[in-house]
């Protein structure tokens, strides 16, 4: 996906998602930026899943065929965006190690502060109720500290956020796969976008007038 507009502001996607879901809010996302004027690259992070066990379960099994034309991140789409939406479902509170690995791999451009100065936001999801979403985003934030990273959070800034609940970040509850991503975290996913852009586009364009 790109929207190519001559000095657009460049959004990365990264994501993870075992059975779709955050691949569902990871494509809204997507849209929603490149509709605000963003050009757009969606990303899925490397499974590190031995394939026998992504398998066992056909829903993951049938999300990874589906977006396998999905490409995968690389240090490069890091370099290139002035902004990275991070999604990853909550393991234990945490982020998810497949996502875990690749944030690992930017130690290199990290130490030469390539990572700095870029706008950085994040989304979750979760199997039950709460069930590590806060935590989960506050644990990526930590990261984006250490980038020297300008973490932008939805926050209450639209009346939606008063029924999804979570100024984190985009979040859903799947249920195991029994509550599909419906409109509120459509809705979600879309303002936490368009903040991003919106933000990102006001520091490139500061930042230009500057000279940096």
């Amino acid at each position: 996906m790109s929207s190519a507009v001559s000095g657009a502001v460049r959004l990365a996607v990264i994501y993870y998602s075992s059975t779709g879901t955050n691949t569902a809010v990871a494509k809204e996302m997507a849209n929603a930026a490149a509709n605000a004027g963003a050009e757009v690259r969606l990303l899925r992070v490397a499974e590190l899943a031995p394939r026998a066990a992504v398998e066992s379960n056909p829903a993951w099994a049938a999300n990874a065929d589906a977006t396998a034309d999905i490409p995968e991140a690389g240090p490069d789409d890091m370099l290139w965006a002035d902004a990275v939406i991070f999604g990853s479902p909550t393991r234990y509170g945490n982020v998810s190690s497949q996502l875990k690995q690749f944030i690992d791999s930017l130690g290199g451009l990290w130490a030469e502060g390539k990572l700095a100065d870029k706008v950085y936001s994040g989304f979750t999801s979760s199997a039950t109720l709460h069930g590590g979403q806060e935590s989960t985003l506050l644990a990526l934030y930590n990261t984006i500290y250490h980038f020297g990273g300008v973490v932008v959070a939805p926050g209450y800034t639209d009346p939606s956020k008063f029924t999804d609940g979570n100024p984190y970040g985009t979040s859903h509850v799947d249920a195991q796969g029994q509550n599909p991503v419906d409109e509120t975290t459509l809705r979600a996913a879309r303002v936490q976008a368009e903040r991003v852009v919106r933000f990102a586009r006001a520091i490139k364009t500061g930042s230009a007038a500057d000279g940096g």
